[in-house]
């Protein structure tokens, strides 16, 4: 019987593990590192080394796929559906939604720019997200 070490297999092993298989098994092992090794020469010989972190925009490509005309609506009518229910807020809470959501500002930044208190903020946006969740229910907008 062939003896094989586990670590040559399982490079994740921090020490040699010795264990003896059949030799059914060993032929296994045998077979599945020649292919292997074939893919690798292949991948060589055709110069098939493709990097998505290349820096020729094939990741761009790849990830950010054009929209299809169908999208492209379905966010113009969220978008507006997004500033009306924002219309029907009190004006101090659509303007702190609208700067932490949309504007991506930290609640901290926002109440420094208003000089206001933090505590503030964080309740005017959660209880302005909470009316925009009313009002679409209202209107039937969430599914």
């Amino acid at each position: 019987m062939p003896t094989i070490n586990l670590r040559k297999y399982y490079p994740f092993l921090n020490e040699d593990c010795f264990i003896e298989v059949s030799d059914e098994v060993a032929e296994a092992f045998l077979f599945a590192k020649r292919q292997e090794d074939n893919y690798h020469h292949r991948a060589w010989y055709d110069k098939a080394y493709y990097s998505l972190d290349r820096g020729d925009g094939i990741e761009n490509s790849i990830l950010h796929t054009e929209p299809s005309p169908e999208e492209i609506l379905m966010q113009k009518v969220s978008m507006q559906q997004l500033y009306e229910a924002l219309d029907h807020l009190p004006p101090i809470q659509a303007r702190r939604v609208y700067a932490h959501y949309i504007l991506g500002m930290k609640k901290v930044d926002i109440a420094r720019a208003e000089d206001v208190n933090s505590s503030g903020v964080c309740d005017s946006v959660r209880k302005g997200a909470r009316n925009l969740r009313r009002y679409f229910e209202k209107k039937k907008w969430m599914e």
